[in-house]
């Protein structure tokens, strides 16, 4: 076999390449700051839709453009349509953004920024923060969100291994035979490369190859070639070692967990903030948005 070796290596739980990329799901939706980032302002360019209609100040008209502009955007960026969570999350962000570029507009904020809507955007969000009280980081609440998201803190599972890819179409039969001889030592014609990966958190390869490798691989004998079955077709894998997971300490990473515990209380303030500054408005769907 002659082989062109190449070298993956992820010291985190984000994998480092866009193939190994995760199928996203809500999970990011849920970033307590997404819908306050300035990206927020950026991310429909539709905002002259209702900007320039004539209709009663105080109501919100989220038409079929908003919608049209979030799966395009989304499927530029991810490769694929928005499901119903994802695209219902966008109208979200993109409603909270319409409530504070009017809120801006209202307290006067776009003076000589009238057409640059995200820095009203942000102006109006500077306003709410000023407003916003964080409160005491105590021991206690800083120790219940660690416990509520341990997992985030936790050292995972992590995996060393090898992949064989031949050149052409993968079979599973192809890759069958590539791990025969490979396991066997004898020489083969078929041309294939070697992939190396070091230290991929186990959540990265069920991202990548799907849960039932992640299983296989856990169980398999290091240093024999196996034909594994991934979500996008049969793989040659060769496990090297697995590094145990290891729960993480509090005491270790109070300073870590302070300054996310500080962002997410923020960021929860900020969004009941908008949520009441709504309440003044009123929402109206049309064209198919819901």
């Amino acid at each position: 076999m002659s082989a062109a070796v190449t070298a993956s290596s992820t010291p985190s739980n984000t994998p480092s390449a866009a193939a190994d990329q995760p199928v996203a799901k809500v999970g990011w939706l849920r970033e307590p700051l997404l819908h306050f980032l300035v990206l927020g302002g950026l991310l429909f360019g539709v905002d002259h839709y209702l900007v320039t209609r004539a209709d009663d100040p105080s109501t919100i008209v989220v038409g079929k453009e908003v919608d049209e502009e979030a799966r395009r955007l989304f499927q530029a960026s991810r490769g694929r349509l928005p499901d119903a969570k994802e695209l219902d999350a966008l109208r979200r962000v993109w409603l909270d953004n319409e409530v504070l570029y009017r809120e801006g507009l209202a307290l006067q904020v776009d003076k000589g920024d009238s057409a640059i809507r995200e820095r009203v955007i942000f102006k109006a969000l500077s306003v709410v923060d000023a407003n916003t009280k964080l409160p005491p980081a105590t021991d206690e609440a800083l120790r219940k969100w660690f416990a509520e998201h341990h997992s985030k803190y936790d050292e995972p599972a992590r995996f060393d291994f090898q992949e064989a890819v031949l050149s052409g179409e993968q079979t599973e039969a192809r890759v069958r035979a590539l791990v025969e001889a490979l396991n066997a030592g004898s020489q083969t014609d078929v041309e294939a490369g070697l992939r190396v990966f070091k230290a991929r958190p186990r959540t990265n390869v069920e991202q990548s190859y799907g849960a039932d490798f992640a299983k296989a691989l856990e169980a398999a004998d290091p240093k024999m070639w196996l034909a594994l079955r991934g979500k996008d077709g049969w793989r040659a894998i060769r496990l090297e070692a697995i590094s145990q997971p290891k729960p993480a300490v509090f005491e270790a990473l109070r300073n870590v967990v302070q300054q996310d515990w500080t962002d997410a209380t923020l960021a929860e303030q900020r969004s009941a903030a908008v949520r009441n500054l709504m309440q003044k408005y009123k929402i109206r769907h049309e064209g198919g948005a819901q």
